[in-house]
């Protein structure tokens, strides 16, 4: 019983969707997937997972229990930045990575700007009927929500969520993080120039199907 309630299989039960692949829950949970497909193993041996036309949790209770020990633990030890970026992966609910974050995601990290470990909010698109239940998730963990960004003086802690609320998330993988269209992500660059010119020249060179536009180019010192 003991065995099967460690880091890793905790993760592994809070982030699974049904018909889920072990390489998609590997890249949910950013871990190696010869160490998930193992770990599932353990899990569907145990019974608490099974894998049918993809994988699935068989008892959802335990899933639920996992969520509430997590949302309690975060009130003693509060979620990193890396660790809020994982928890969308456990509401059960459609989002995709938009705004700063969209071009976070699309150039795999390599652009990261107007934000610091001090003031990190996360930018993340939902369904509008989604909302209340988002709230609620994220309250739960303490991590504050709006529908804009907040200054920083108005926060308890470095972190918040932006809600992008919309009738239907439009969804695309990278690196298995869901994140809007990369042409909705470029248009948003273009619209605030000054601040993602780089990533604009940095997209240009990364995806080929996709017209930046991009005039600028770094120059050497």
């Amino acid at each position: 019983m003991f065995e099967q309630c460690g880091e890793k299989e905790l993760k592994i039960l809070l982030a699974i969707d049904p018909g889920d692949s072990i390489s998609g829950v590997a890249r949910k949970i950013d871990e190696n997937r010869e160490t998930i497909r193992r770990t599932v193993n353990r899990l569907e041996n145990a019974g608490y997972i099974q894998y049918k036309k993809g994988l699935s949790v068989v008892d959802d209770t335990v899933r639920e229990t996992g969520l509430a020990f997590l949302a309690a633990s975060a009130a003693i030890s509060p979620p990193s930045i890396s660790e809020t970026y994982m928890l969308p992966h456990f509401a059960g609910l459609d989002f995709a990575y938009t705004a700063i974050d969209a071009v976070y995601v699309w150039t795999r990290g390599g652009y990261q700007v107007a934000r610091d470990e001090t003031d990190y909010p996360l930018f993340i698109a939902i369904r509008e009927e989604d909302l209340e239940e988002w709230e609620r998730f994220f309250e739960r963990f303490g991590i504050p929500t709006a529908q804009e960004r907040q200054p920083a003086d108005d926060v308890a802690g470095p972190l918040q969520i932006v809600l992008d609320p919309r009738a239907e998330v439009d969804a695309e993988l990278v690196d298995g993080r869901p994140v809007i269209p990369l042409a909705e992500t470029v248009a948003f660059a273009r619209a605030h120039y000054a601040t993602f010119e780089s990533a604009l020249d940095m997209l240009d060179q990364m995806y080929n199907d996709v017209d930046t536009e991009a005039d600028y180019r770094e120059r050497a010192a």
